[in-house]
This record gives C-alpha cells, sequence and structure tokens, in this order.
C-alpha cells in the first residue's frame, strides 16, 4: 500500500492549472505546428501563414494565444512583428515529444 507520491514535480495548485493550460494549448494542431516551425527559427506572421498555408488571422489568432500562455514572443521590427519560440524550455517540450512519439513501441 503506497502512502506518499514521490515526485520531483512540485506544483502549487495554480501552476499545475497553468501547466495543463500549456498542454491544451500544444494540443491544437494549428498551435503545435506554429510551434514547431518557431522551433527552427523567427518569423513573421506572414511567412508563419505562407509556409503552414494558414489564413493571417488563424495565424495571428493562435500567435495571441501562444504568446498568453508564454509559449512565444515577439519583437517589433518597424511594422513588422517576428516570432519565436518564448524560451528553452518549450524547445525541450517540442523536442522530448517528438522523439516520444517517434520511438518505436512493442
Amino acid at each position: 500500500m503506497r502512502t506518499k507520491v514521490k515526485s520531483s514535480y512540485k506544483l502549487s495548485e495554480s501552476q499545475l492549472h497553468n501547466l495543463a493550460d500549456a498542454f491544451k494549448v500544444m494540443g491544437d494542431t494549428t498551435k503545435l505546428r506554429i510551434c514547431i516551425l518557431l522551433s527552427g527559427g523567427e518569423y513573421s506572421v506572414s511567412e508563419i501563414a505562407e509556409i503552414l498555408e494558414l489564413s493571417h488571422s488563424a495565424t495571428s489568432h493562435s500567435l495571441k494565444t501562444l504568446r498568453n500562455m508564454r509559449l512565444v514572443k515577439y519583437r517589433r521590427e518597424g511594422k513588422n512583428i517576428f516570432y519565436s519560440l518564448d524560451d528553452k524550455h518549450v524547445e525541450d517540450l517540442l523536442q522530448i515529444g517528438c522523439e516520444h512519439v517517434k520511438e518505436k513501441r512493442g
């Protein structure tokens, strides 16, 4: 009978909800495709929309959600806005997730 859970992941209730929300956002294929693209570097909204064959509106909406979740960040250069992954942690999540689904089972 187990009486105590051993884990190195000690999260407050608020942090647990934030993590669940981040995974929900990453569970959307459009947002995931954007993150995977951004793992290769920085792109403008127009470039992201063109490469992923998305409307400018859908791209902007997804980027806003990703930005609010602190999964992507942006920088302004004149009238252009360029997006990239927020930090190394997001890149690590993508890499580990991709490795996980590519593993051969059985």
